[in-house]
């Protein structure tokens, strides 16, 4: 059940979003949060860091851990922009977060439900509570101005960067009301 409260963090994990939009970076921010206190923040920095696994969960969830002094995050709820990935998938998991709360459905990767179920069908027989669609169309309009900022920024190159805008457009379509 969506809460007031998923509304206001999920927010914060727009703005995270933003953030990484500022830094040329694909868009996604996310918090973890316990006992009403975000104890994790992060955004995609896998193009500054030249690392594939510098995802926003992973680094939220790092700092959530570093924060509680506890690799368990039992208890704690991660909000995120864009459903997750496998590997965060697996992170969740690993970190035992209680609930996830996501803005959109990622039709390409999507890892809570809609390419694959870590996080409900686990061979840890762990099932994490997962609430989405929360503030989607605010996600979805940050990423049709990064989309068309890409769009402009490399008119004429040749399309090597993931995801591409074609992949978007069916992420619109999908989780537009």
């Amino acid at each position: 059940m969506v809460t007031p409260d998923d509304n206001t963090y999920m927010m914060q994990a727009l703005r995270l979003a933003a953030r990484a939009r500022e830094f040329e970076e694909f868009p996604i921010g996310c918090v973890v949060v316990n006992q009403n206190r975000i104890i994790g923040k992060g955004f995609n920095q896998v193009k500054m860091s030249n690392d594939p696994t510098v995802h926003a969960e992973i680094l939220a969830i790092i700092d959530a851990a570093q924060t509680l002094k506890n690799w368990s995050l039992e208890n704690c709820t991660l909000y995120v922009t864009l459903e997750s990935c496998p590997m965060c998938a697996g992170a969740i998991v690993n970190s035992h977060i209680s609930r996830v709360v996501f803005g959109i459905s990622d039709e390409l990767l999507g890892a809570c439900g809609t390419q694959s179920d870590l996080l409900t069908n686990n061979v840890f027989n762990r099932s994490i509570e997962i609430e989405k669609g929360v503030l989607a169309d605010e996600y979805l309009a940050l990423m049709r101005v990064y989309f068309q900022e890409q769009s402009r920024c490399k008119k004429n190159e040749e399309d090597n960067g993931y995801p591409s805008y074609a992949y978007f457009k069916k992420l619109f379509s999908t989780n537009e009301k």
